[in-house]
């Protein structure tokens, strides 16, 4: 049971049928407009001192009148000695929960000066978020840094406690004590809700950030590395009461906190030396007010898919603002993982995994299916090998740019871990390039059963700037099927990354693996990449293909359109049965067609079309042959000797008529090619594509151009028929995906 549910059964306020006006019962019935947040930092606040620290109902006055000189003011809350409201003890300011850094300042200052003017001991400004707690020493009414607090006294205490947060302390993280429980000496750390999360998150980064003082990369850096200590320090076993380390204890140098930060950074880092490298770079004073925003969530119990959610909303509003990086939209990342029938002895890799939206989403999927085979509770041990083995040992990942690498292994180790086999490499390396780089002998070709993956879009790769391109075969310019001798293959100058990833997924899969990726409409409908569909269908079984809307990746930053495509890996050898039926399908077509008979036949009558000077003449009747120097014999019998020709063959009449024949010939032979390769596209249509192939056009994803949500979402009515589907197709190929 929540606080507020608590202090509703007990009578201690209730709220108008709509919810808009909340009413505190025991203070008069005073109504106030909880449509602004800041009432719902001063409900907190008070049911907190109610439930949290034991002050009595009679000890506590809201709205409370404070002289200030010759003017009254009105303080938050007071909290008095005891029950005759005699002695102010302590003043509590409240401000809405997005309150910003300077505001905060202001409200501290404001706090300190009620609490000097009524005599109260103890200032508590709060804004939900955000919490600092003063001593007002009577010598010192000024001081701020030397009498910050860790929490303000419970009932019944004389001195603020040296720390706030132990382990098993006051709360579980889910309920209320009632007014039998007894008040325990220490917080246990909360679970915090996915916003509340977020709020914080971006409230830290700012504090690093500073407006400039470190660039924004630097600062989530930092960040990552803090939220690494939170995390590790959570783990930590520990006897009960016992304090947490990452957390501010009182009379505390900041520089002592820091030590005691970094020790537990380089304890975590020693069993996660992958994660990070570089040292904690903060200042000390920059440091305490970011343990300020986190210690008291436990980031370890929150809610998994909460946590996750704010991490991921945080990662994608960063590198999106900062980075221009396009992350895949979580319905679409659902989408590909719930259509694939994965399990959690399957391995799965995301050649360009971005901050892990696809390795979270699997994981996700194998720790449901490990509720189907073991209880939560009583096989807690069984469930947790379930998916953590899964997570460790078949869960792999690569990113180009080290900082998101790390931002993903951040990502999984929020959501219980898994981040082992993140590496940050180029993707497109050799599987031995990429094993020497991050020393994970992992990264093998044929390996993976699924590989699920966003391929960046739009950018080149340049033979010059990167020579792994001749380690691709659609880094070569395709052969001309229709010429006469086969010619060897010359290097392209340049290729797509989307092409060039299409095939590293094909080296990376085992016989029978599929692959899921989002792909740019042009791979499947441009003329010029036809080459790149025929290699496809070698190489692949094309089990689905879904239409994404215009507007599909608009929110995100990018608006190509874009489709998703589901291919199953053939064998080597299916692949070269294809290939060959391919080339005797092709030579069939030309001996079929007499293609180079045509062709030759062409160029024969180009030949002689360009000596008939007689049509050149008729072409151009003011052109005489007289006018040349030429008998009208010499023409009609085309026996012009060599002199004259060279002059004819000068005039700018004679070269423009010249072209023109010989681009008429040119578009013949065009027509002739295309007509033979429309009847090689629709023979290979016909012949190797003689399978089923589920195709389905999503108009609605649930989600509009501005990210806003629709209320429809096709992707969720296909996905089980998808999974359906594939699932038939893997089984019905005798693959060794379930092994």
């Amino acid at each position: 049971m929540n606080l507020i549910d608590q202090a509703k059964r007990d009578g201690l306020i209730s709220f108008s049928a709509d919810g808009k006006y909340l009413y505190y019962t025991n203070h008069g019935n005073k109504r106030r407009n909880f449509d602004n947040p800041e009432e719902a930092t001063q409900l907190d606040a008070y049911l907190q001192l109610r439930y949290h620290y034991g002050y009595g109902e009679q000890q506590i006055a809201l709205f409370e009148p404070v002289q200030m000189g010759a003017s009254t003011r009105e303080a938050d809350i007071v909290v008095f000695v005891d029950a005759g409201r005699a002695k102010p003890y302590l003043v509590v300011e409240c401000k809405k929960p997005d309150t910003s850094g300077k505001e905060f300042v202001l409200a501290v200052d404001q706090a300190f000066s009620y609490a000097v003017a009524s005599g109260a001991r103890f200032a508590w400004i709060t804004s939900g978020t955000t919490n600092e707690y003063y001593e007002v020493l009577s010598d010192a009414p000024r001081e701020r840094s030397k009498n910050r607090l860790p929490n303000i006294p419970r009932a019944g205490e004389n001195e603020p406690p040296v720390f706030k947060y132990a382990y098993k302390g006051l709360l579980s993280t889910d309920e209320a004590p009632t007014d039998a429980e007894p008040v325990q000496p220490y917080f246990e750390l909360q679970k915090l809700s996915e916003s509340e999360l977020t709020r914080r998150f971006k409230l830290a980064h700012n504090t690093l950030w500073g407006g400039g003082e470190l660039n924004p990369s630097d600062a989530f850096d930092e960040l990552d590395k803090l939220i690494f200590c939170k995390i590790w320090d959570e783990k930590e076993p520990r006897r009960p009461n016992q304090p947490y380390a990452f957390q501010v204890y009182r009379n505390e140098d900041p520089e002592e906190l820091l030590k005691r930060v970094k020790g537990i950074y380089e304890k975590g880092r020693k069993k996660a030396p992958e994660v990070f490298k570089a040292d904690i770079t903060l200042t000390a004073a920059k440091l305490r007010t970011v343990v300020g925003y986190l210690e008291g969530a436990n980031l370890s119990a929150s809610d998994l898919d909460s946590k996750g959610r704010a991490f991921e909303t945080f990662l994608d509003s960063y590198f999106r603002g900062d980075f221009g990086q396009y992350f895949t939209p979580r319905a679409i990342v659902e989408f590909i993982v719930e259509c694939l029938p994965f399990t959690h002895e399957s391995l799965v890799l995301d050649t360009s995994c971005g901050s892990g939206g696809f390795l979270l989403y699997a994981l996700d999927k194998v720790r449901k299916q490990a509720d189907d085979f073991y209880h939560k509770e009583r096989q807690a041990a069984e469930h947790y090998r379930h998916w953590h083995d899964f997570a460790e040992k078949n869960l792999y990942g690569i990113e180009i740019s080290e900082q998101i690498a790390r931002a993903a292994k951040m990502n999984m180790i929020i959501h219980d871990d898994g981040h082992t086999n993140v590496i940050a490499a180029d993707g497109l390396l050799t599987d031995e390039e990429l094993q020497r780089k991050s020393g994970n002998s992992g990264f093998r070709y044929g390996r993976f059963d699924f590989i699920l993956t966003n391929p960046p879009f739009g950018s080149i790769v340049k033979q010059t700037e990167q020579a792994y391109l001749k380690n691709y075969q659609l880094g070569f310019k395709e052969s001309d099927w229709k010429a006469a001798v086969t010619q060897p293959q010359a290097p392209r100058l340049t290729q797509s990354t989307e092409v060039l990833f299409m095939e590293q997924c094909h080296k990376f899969l085992q016989p029978g693996g599929v692959l899921a990726i989002v792909i740019p409409d042009g791979i499947l409908t441009n003329s010029s990449l036809q080459y790149v569909r025929d290699e496809l269908a070698l190489r692949y079984r094309i089990l689905v293909v879904v239409s994404l809307p215009q507007t599909a990746f608009t929110a995100n930053g990018a608006g190509v359109k874009s489709s998703v495509l589901f291919l199953q890996k053939h064998p080597d050898e299916a692949t070269e049965a294809q290939r060959q039926r391919q080339r005797e399908l092709e030579q069939r077509l030309l001996r079929e067609q007499n293609y180079h008979a045509q062709l030759a036949a062409l160029d024969d009558a180009q030949r002689f079309a360009q000596r008939d000077w007689g049509a050149f003449l008729n072409a151009y009747p003011d052109l005489t042959p007289a006018d040349l120097g030429l008998s009208v014999a010499a023409v009609r019998a085309v026996a012009l000797p060599p002199a004259q020709r060279r002059l004819l063959e000068q005039t700018a009449e004679y070269r423009t008529w010249k072209k023109q024949l010989a681009d008429g010939y040119t578009e013949q032979r065009q027509r002739l090619a295309e007509q033979l390769d429309e009847a090689r596209q629709q023979a290979l249509r016909h012949e190797l594509l003689d399978y089923d192939i589920f195709m389905a056009l999503a108009e609605d994803i649930g989600y509009d151009a501005t990210g806003k949500p629709t209320g429809r979402n096709d992707l969720k009515e296909l996905a089980p028929e998808i999974n359906r589907f594939i699932d038939h197709h893997i089984h019905g190929t005798g693959s060794a995906l379930f092994r």
